[in-house]
């Protein structure tokens, strides 16, 4: 194994989470924001899993995002 290879292809991967990710909570909170649904100045509770099956790893990291 390469280690340099592997801490750039999940540094890699972790860009990408992080980039969508940010992007499908921004647009979920705003669409609904615009819809009524929230008022917008709630604090929501936030949930994301990392699953990595073929060394059995999950890993959940819960918390909250405020709007105010």
């Amino acid at each position: 194994m390469n280690e340099d290879t592997l801490n750039m292809e999940v540094r890699k991967f972790l860009k990408q989470v992080g980039v969508t990710s940010q992007r499908e909570l921004e647009h979920a909170i705003v669409k609904a924001v615009e819809t009524g649904e929230l008022k917008g100045t709630e604090t929501l509770q936030v949930k994301m899993t990392l699953e990595l099956p073929d060394v059995r790893l999950t890993h959940t990291i819960e918390d909250q995002i405020k709007l105010e």
